[in-house]
Formats: C-alpha cells, structure tokens, sequence
C-alpha cells in the first residue's frame, strides 16, 4: 500500500527553526548538537537523540513506528525557541 506521505531525499535545509543547540545552552560543542531546520519541501528535518529503542515498547495507543522511522528527543526549550518560526496550519 503507498504511504500518503513520503520524506522527500531531494530536499535541501533552507532555514533553522528557532534558535541553535548553543545559543540555548544545550551544546558545548560541535559534535553534541540537536537542531531543527525547514527543509526545502515544506518538511520539518529533526536532529535528536536516537531513543527510539528505550520507547518503542512505550509507545501510547494508537501510535506507532515503521521499520524505516525513529524516535529522536530533543530539548524542549529548543522547541519553544523555534514556536515564532513555525507557521500557522
């Protein structure tokens, strides 16, 4: 069955959402870095920390994860940081 939605690989990173990893004081260094950047096709690329393991048998009804999907953390200041940069639906 197709997906409704697939990640496009083509896309480029056109602009951070928020606030870099430290600017927030998250990251000391640049090897230690979580971000969240506007791809060019409209989608949302998320660079976190890879737990998908720890959570996948946690997961809450009715959500799940494919074989090609991870679950990734990032600080929630840095999601809050980038609210001003997300536009409204």
């Amino acid at each position: 069955m197709a997906r409704r939605w697939e990640a496009d690989p083509s896309a480029l990173f056109v602009k951070r959402l928020g606030k870099s990893a430290a600017e927030l004081g998250n990251s000391k260094d640049e090897d230690d870095c979580p971000d969240i950047w506007q791809l060019s096709s409209g989608d949302v690329a998320v660079i976190g920390r890879d737990l998908t393991d720890h959570y996948r048998s946690h997961l809450p009804d009715g959500v799940s994860l494919g074989p090609d999907e991870r679950l990734v953390v990032i600080p929630g200041n840095m999601l809050s940081a980038a609210k001003a940069d997300i536009p409204d639906a």
